[in-house]
């Protein structure tokens, strides 16, 4: 199970990319409080990818789920750093023992604490491209309409992004 936070979801969606998705090999669910954060506050504030989020949920891609309120949350509620969608979509992934998708260092860093596993963005479509999902060239101007989109993505990590795609293309 893939369980999104809102920065994913976002870029994205801005690279018009959510449809991709659909090639994971496990569920992807969006927790109630990223969604409501992220779609119904997006929504109302008129931003188009917050549309293009709730096509994809509407589509069946993604699941909105409710989150308990184990020890986990409770833990990861105290932490006055993590927003109350970080706590919902960490505490999920822990409670079904899924994957966090989050970009946000000092959310993956509180989740490798509490032995949750976690993904960036970046990883999900290379992971995509290098199953054959999405091509190279796709998977490449993805991550370059996240980054037009700003999407944070430091300079040496980019070009790592750019080697690794180079270096899937040259395995096909």
């Amino acid at each position: 199970m893939w369980a999104f936070d809102a920065t994913p979801l976002i870029y994205l969606a801005k690279a018009d990319a959510l449809a991709y998705v659909d090639a994971l090999d496990d569920t992807c669910v969006i927790p109630e409080r990223v969604y409501g954060e992220v779609v119904e506050t997006g929504i109302e504030q008129g931003y188009p990818d917050a549309r293009r989020i709730e096509r994809r949920v509407d589509d069946g891609s993604f699941e909105v789920v409710a989150v308990a309120e184990t020890d986990v949350f409770e833990r990861l509620r105290r932490n006055p750093n993590l927003s109350g969608a970080d706590v919902a979509m960490l505490a999920h992934a822990a409670a079904v023992d899924g994957t966090a998708v989050m970009d946000e260092t000092h959310g993956r860093d509180v989740a490798a604490t509490e032995g949750i596993a976690t993904r960036g963005t970046a990883y999900v479509v290379l992971l995509l491209a290098s199953r054959g999902a999405i091509s190279v060239e796709a998977a490449r101007s993805t991550i370059d309409d996240m980054v037009d989109s700003g999407w944070y993505c430091a300079p040496d990590t980019y070009a790592k992004l750019v080697r690794r795609l180079e270096s899937i293309r040259d395995e096909e």
